[in-house]
């Protein structure tokens, strides 16, 4: 659900319009968002429309044994945070880690853009720099969500998903996802924790299983036989809906043990008046979750999870920290930006000192630093952006004329969501 990174598109969109707003964003001065930059074009819709046909063939695969989970990862707790999904966010997990009194952040959570297919075989280039941050140390885990369509963001309807389901089913866009497979073991990131078609039970994405739940589960299996079929890979795939029902109950959608080694959640604090007690105990909400996943054999993961319609609200920083204390997720990766956040954001200043006191100097083992934690430093090469702020990638010789980069503003987009 994180809004940040639907903001790909709409970057793409504001270059288009930047003669117009030049005069007004060089006002904020040069800077840098926390949205990513990777120069994303408008997606180019698939030829041949919707497949008509509603039977899905049968599809043979090599048999691939299923990636055991290293024994590091099944004792210690992992914890990381969204901060930015290019190298800007590489470089904010150790400001972030000071920030938290040398707290260990082994989880690194970065998205693919789903505008076209190229972004989704992993023609990004902050994907090396979140590689080469992976394998800086053996403990870490990098997470990386994979749309399963093209212009995954721009308002599909249910038809044309249906469709595209059914296509992906029949195995029209296998060379894909096998392209991204290859991609990350070139990368020596064969151990990837892949959150494929997250929050497919809502209404947002083009690969939502709503209008489709057996061709969404056929398609789900494509993608993870073709992936692990790639010689040197150990991924690991993470079946991730958001928090209570939404548009379909994502129980429906689960593609089976087979093909699923991780049962997450994404959990912000919404809806509105909607107290913690409620969201554990609502249907298909954490407690659900979490017996769901220990039915099935599977650990359970936080990819996505912070405050959101009830505003600055410690008592459900506190909650939501002592239930993952409780069940022991893989990992979690809190949305750090507003309104979601703790660090990057400045609104929700009691919900942060909760963060901070309960992971502040947290290692490997789970065991906290009493010393008190050092005051950040800020680096030059890495300043944190204006708050709700997108940049206008103008290019290097706009942007020389212009004395730095153009930032186009989202408050309205956030505050209104």
């Amino acid at each position: 659900m994180a809004p940040q990174h639907r903001r790909v598109r709409a970057r793409a969109m504001a270059v288009g319009a930047a003669a117009v707003v030049v005069s007004a964003a060089l006002t904020a001065g040069p800077a840098a968002g926390a949205v990513p930059a990777d120069g994303s074009l408008p997606a180019v819709p698939v030829p041949g429309g919707p497949a008509a046909a509603a039977t899905i063939p049968a599809v043979e695969f090599p048999s691939v044994p299923v990636p055991d989970l290293p024994a590091a990862h099944r004792r210690v707790p992992a914890f990381g945070a969204f901060l930015a999904s290019d190298e800007r966010g590489v470089a904010r997990m150790e400001q972030l880690s000071r920030w938290l009194g040398g707290a260990e952040l082994r989880v690194g959570h970065t998205y693919l853009p789903g505008n076209r297919w190229s972004d989704i075989e992993g023609d990004i280039g902050f994907l090396r720099a979140w590689a080469d941050w992976r394998n800086a140390r053996d403990d870490r885990m990098l997470v990386l969500n994979v749309p399963m369509q093209e212009r995954n963001e721009e308002g599909v309807s249910d038809e044309e998903v249906r469709g595209l389901l059914r296509r992906g089913a029949a195995g029209e866009f296998d060379h894909h996802f096998r392209a991204l497979a290859e991609r990350l073991v070139e990368l020596k990131a064969p151990d990837t924790v892949v959150v494929l078609g997250w929050e497919m039970n809502g209404v947002t994405y083009t690969h939502r299983c709503g209008p489709d739940p057996e061709a969404w589960k056929t398609y789900w299996n494509r993608i993870v036989k073709t992936m692990r079929a790639v010689p040197g890979q150990r991924f690991r795939f993470d079946f991730t809906p958001s928090r209570g029902r939404d548009a379909i109950a994502w129980t429906q959608c689960y593609p089976g043990d087979d093909t699923v080694d991780i049962v997450g959640m994404d959990s912000y604090d919404q809806p509105s008046g909607r107290s913690f007690d409620e969201q554990v105990k609502e249907p298909y909400g954490l407690q659900t979750h979490v017996d769901f996943a220990k039915a099935h054999g599977k650990p359970i993961s936080y990819p996505e999870w912070g405050l959101f319609r009830n505003g600055d609200n410690p008592e459900y920083m506190r909650r939501m920290l002592a239930w993952m204390d409780r069940h022991k997720p893989l990992y979690n990766t809190v949305t750090d930006y507003c309104p979601h956040g703790v660090w990057q954001c400045d609104d929700n200043p009691d919900s942060s000192r909760v963060y901070r006191s309960v992971l502040s100097g947290r290692t490997h083992d789970g065991e906290p630093d009493t010393s008190v934690p050092p005051v950040p430093q800020p680096t030059p090469e890495t300043p944190l952006p204006p708050e709700n702020c997108s940049p206008l990638d103008l290019g290097r010789w706009v942007e020389y004329w212009l004395g730095g980069r153009l930032c186009l503003r989202f408050d309205w987009w956030s505050r209104t969501r």
